[in-house]
C-alpha cells in the first residue's frame, strides 16, 4: 500500500494486486448528512444521485453507455459521515473509467429538469423504506436516540426537505463542502501507484476551494428512548440499543469482537438462544453502528408479537448476564479467529481494499497494516470483552424502537 498527498490536500491511497486484471477505484468526500441541517436533510444523498445525470462532457445515456461497454461498475452511496463514488473495471479501461469519475464529480450540470424527475424517484426511495418495517424500526431506533442531530435524520431526507433544492442549492452546497482537503482517492487492482499519482494529479491537481461550509453543531448525545410505530402486519420487528464506542475509541476492536460473539452470526449466543433453542425468531442479529464520535450497539429480531416478551428477556438476559456470567474462552478463540479470516478474505477482492482503505484514510487518517489489524484482534482478552460488556448493557440506558 502506498499513500501521497497533494499540495492542494488530496489524499491518494494505492495497494497494488498481482496477478489480478481488476481495478477498483473509489472518490471519498467527508460530507454526508452530518454536514447538513435540517432544512438541507438529504441534500448529500441528492447530490449523489444527481452526479449520474449528465455532465458538460457526457449526457446521462452516454456515462452509463461508455461504463457498459467497459463490462465494468460505476455507483455510489452516501453515508451520515461521507460520500462515495467508485468504479470497478479491467485495468486496460482504468483510465477511461477514472475520466468519466472525475468527470461527473467536477462537470455535473444539475439540470433542473432532470432536478425534478430524480425528485420523484428519491420520493419513491424514502416510500420504499416507510414500506419496509425492517428498515424502518432501525431509522425510527436512530432518530429517537440521537434527536435533533445530523445523526438522528435519515441519509435520504424527507419529502418536505428533498422539495426545495435546485441546480443553485447543488451548487452552492458542492462548492462549500466537496474539497480537496476532504477527499480522499482510493485505488486497488492491478496498477502502478506512480501512473496512478499521475492520473490523479492530473485530475485532481489544480483542484481547490476554499472552506466555506457552515458550521453544523451537532451534539450526538445518545439519549435512551422507546419509540414505536403501529402497521398492520404479520410480524413485529424490535430494535433494542445501547450507546456504543466511537470510531476513534480504543474499545473499537474489543466491540467489534463483542459484536461478533453475541449476535454476529449463526453460532453467536442470541442466534443460539433466541432461534435455535428457543424457536422464537427467524431473523436475530447485532450490529456495531461507528461514527467519529459516536456509537450504537443494536440488536434487531423480528418474529410473531406473541412473542414479544420473551423475546425481549431472552435478549436482556444475554447482554445484562454477559460482564459477570461469560466464561467461554473456546468461543472468544471462534470468535477471533471467524474476524481475522474474513478480514483475510476480503483483502483478496480489490472492491473491499479500495473500500477499507479509502474509509480508513479519510475517517482516521492512516490504514493499518495487515499484521497491526489481527494483532489487534489477538490481543483482545476475556476480561476486555466482560469489562466493555458492563460498561456498554446497563439496565435503565436501553433505547427499543418497534414496528407492527
Amino acid at each position: 500500500m502506498e499513500t501521497v498527498k497533494f499540495k492542494n490536500g488530496v489524499t491518494l491511497v494505492t495497494e497494488k494486486f498481482y496477478n489480478i486484471r481488476s481495478v477498483a477505484a473509489g472518490i471519498y468526500v467527508k460530507n454526508g448528512s452530518l454536514n447538513e441541517t435540517a432544512q438541507q436533510n438529504g441534500i448529500s444523498h441528492f447530490i449523489e444521485h444527481m452526479l449520474f445525470k449528465g455532465t458538460k462532457n457526457r449526457s446521462a445515456r452516454q456515462l452509463a453507455i461508455e461504463m457498459d461497454r467497459a463490462g465494468g461498475q460505476l455507483n455510489a452511496y452516501t453515508t451520515k459521515e461521507y460520500t462515495c463514488f467508485y468504479t470497478k473495471v479491467l485495468d486496460d479501461c482504468f483510465e477511461n473509467a477514472f475520466d468519466i469519475l472525475a468527470d461527473m464529480y467536477f462537470n455535473s450540470v444539475f439540470d433542473e429538469n432532470e432536478i425534478r424527475r430524480e425528485r420523484g424517484v428519491i420520493d419513491e426511495e424514502i416510500d420504499m423504506y416507510e414500506d419496509t418495517p425492517d428498515d424502518l424500526v432501525h431509522d425510527n431506533l436512530q432518530n429517537a436516540v440521537w434527536r435533533g442531530t445530523g445523526l438522528g435524520r435519515t441519509v435520504l431526507g424527507t419529502h418536505e426537505s428533498i422539495s426545495h433544492f435546485t441546480h443553485d442549492t447543488f451548487t452552492d452546497y458542492m462548492q462549500k463542502n466537496y474539497r480537496p482537503d476532504n477527499t480522499v482517492i482510493s485505488v486497488a487492482g492491478n496498477i502502478d501507484h506512480e501512473a496512478v499519482a499521475k492520473l490523479a494529479e492530473k485530475y485532481f491537481g489544480a483542484y481547490y476551494r476554499e472552506n466555506t461550509a457552515e458550521k453544523i453543531k451537532n451534539d450526538n448525545i445518545y439519549t435512551p428512548s422507546v419509540v414505536t410505530c403501529k402497521k398492520e402486519i404479520e410480524q413485529q420487528h424490535i430494535c433494542i440499543a445501547f450507546r456504543g464506542v466511537s470510531q476513534h475509541s480504543a474499545d473499537i476492536q474489543t466491540m467489534t469482537l463483542l459484536n461478533t460473539i453475541l449476535g454476529g452470526s449463526m453460532s453467536s449466543l442470541l442466534f443460539q438462544k433466541v432461534r435455535e433453542e428457543q424457536g422464537l425468531a427467524y431473523s436475530i442479529y447485532s450490529y456495531h453502528s461507528v461514527y467519529a464520535d459516536s456509537g450504537l450497539f443494536s440488536v434487531y429480531a423480528g418474529f410473531n408479537r406473541e412473542n414479544h416478551d420473551s423475546v425481549k428477556k431472552t435478549v436482556f438476559d444475554v447482554l445484562y448476564g454477559f460482564s459477570s456470567g461469560f466464561d467461554d474462552e473456546a468461543a472468544v478463540k471462534d470468535a477471533k479467529q471467524q474476524l481475522i479470516n474474513n478480514y483475510l478474505m476480503g483483502l483478496e477482492n480489490t472492491s473491499t481494499v479500495m473500500g477499507a482503505n479509502g474509509r480508513a484514510m479519510l475517517i482516521k487518517g492512516r490504514v493499518n497494516t495487515r499484521e497491526e489489524a489481527v494483532a489487534k484482534i489477538q490481543g483482545i482478552s476475556i476480561g476486555m470483552l466482560k469489562d466493555l460488556a458492563g460498561r456498554i448493557f446497563l439496565e435503565g440506558s436501553e433505547s427499543i424502537s418497534v414496528v407492527g
